[in-house]
């Protein structure tokens, strides 16, 4: 697989992933080949570049629900892109952004299961946009897993929705740069401060919203200086919404570094507890799929292997089959604590390597989950109207 930029796209090319447009409706299907004409349609669409299958590449399994989480993301990264304009330009909400949270807190804030969490492809224009919608549907499981109400959730919702407004009004010179100078750092921290006030002001009834975008930005900005978080001094939203920042900002997709895995993200957190409290952290863990039956892993000590068996009480060290000789490990056992997972192995579109085949030839049993059908136009009768 290959990530091609827009402009070295050509003709018969094979695309690895779908592409929807702003309703929804399937445009192009894996495995689709480009045409001339599909190749303009595509760059008028405004992608920086596709993910493209090599010549004898199969195309990658996707489940069902893995098809209608990417769809509902391309939905409504384009409707809380306008919503945000609408608000950064006119200082008021419209309809549309109550309906962006119904529809996250009805998908995600009542799960009772795992989800894969796939992670898009983000560009410097776009980030703030698909930063915001992950962190809103991360909150929505969290907030579920909590037992908050309701009301509580749908507030730590619009608060990671809205959270990063005011980089929007960064100048585009300055959100360019991948070294910002310290002058420049000031300077966005300032248009931060900026949108948190306008927040308050577009949703003057709900403080509470504007107090959890500032709680989590000032104490997100005092682990990064090495200050001490006064953690107890927080509001749960806040708390809810820095772990899933810190965990969306850590996996996600973009042109400029590649994404640290999930293993890493979640060991990050759980070395700050301090900051990042272990119940919030739990409830992220039970929210989205990290290391589970078929995933192949690096050991420390070098060795390739597949896991075998997830560990309930401590998601970093499950059961898992070397490659190497086939012997089993319980990384959960204290014979092993020496031995501990690197890293997840992913295809470049941050996919986990599934090996499902070889667990059932050594006598394992794993649930295979059922690939989608590659079909035209995947319709859901029971979303909510997103164009306001």
């Amino acid at each position: 697989m290959l990530f091609v930029r827009t402009n070295k796209l050509k003709k018969g090319m094979r695309l690895a992933r779908p592409i929807y447009n702003k309703d929804g409706v399937l445009l192009y299907e894996r495995n689709s080949k480009l045409t001339l004409q599909g190749i303009q349609s595509i760059k008028a669409f405004g992608l920086l570049g596709l993910f493209i299958l090599e010549p004898a590449e199969p195309v990658p399994p996707m489940t069902q629900e893995d098809i209608l989480f990417e769809r509902f993301q391309t939905m409504t990264v384009f409707a809380l892109r306008e919503e945000l304009n609408r608000i950064k330009t006119d200082e008021k909400k419209s309809p549309k952004l109550q309906v962006i949270v119904n529809n996250i807190q009805r998908r995600y804030g009542h799960l009772d299961k795992k989800i894969n969490f796939i992670q898009n492809l983000r560009s410097k224009e776009d980030y703030v946009y698909k930063h915001a919608l992950n962190v809103a549907i991360l909150s929505a499981m969290i907030t579920h897993g909590l037992h908050m109400s309701v009301e509580e959730q749908a507030e730590v919702v619009i608060a990671a929705l809205l959270h990063e407004i005011g980089k929007l009004s960064i100048p585009k010179d300055i959100m360019e740069k991948d070294d910002p100078s310290e002058a420049e750092l000031e300077m966005i921290s300032t248009y931060e401060l900026t949108g948190h006030e306008l927040i308050g002001k577009v949703l003057p009834n709900s403080p509470n919203i504007r107090r959890i975008c500032v709680q989590a930005h000032k104490a997100m900005e005092t682990l990064q200086t090495g200050g001490t978080v006064e953690r107890n001094r927080l509001l749960q939203g806040a708390k809810v919404l820095m772990v899933a920042e810190a965990y969306d900002k850590m996996t996600a997709m973009r042109l400029e570094h590649a994404p640290e895995s999930e293993v890493t993200a979640i060991r990050y957190l759980l070395h700050h507890q301090d900051v990042f409290e272990t119940d919030i952290i739990d409830a992220l863990i039970r929210s989205v799929n990290i290391l589970i039956p078929g995933v192949s892993v690096e050991l420390n000590t070098g060795e390739k292997a597949i896991v075998i068996k997830n560990n309930p009480r401590n998601v970093l060290r499950p059961r898992v089959l070397c490659f190497k000789n086939n012997n089993i490990i319980d990384l959960g056992e204290k014979e092993y604590d020496d031995i501990k997972i690197m890293d997840i192995m992913k295809t470049m579109d941050n996919r986990y390597i599934l090996d499902t085949k070889t667990l059932r030839d050594n006598g394992i049993f794993v649930p295979e989950p059922e690939e989608a059908e590659m079909q035209k136009g995947i319709e859901e009768t029971d979303d909510e109207e997103t164009e306001g």
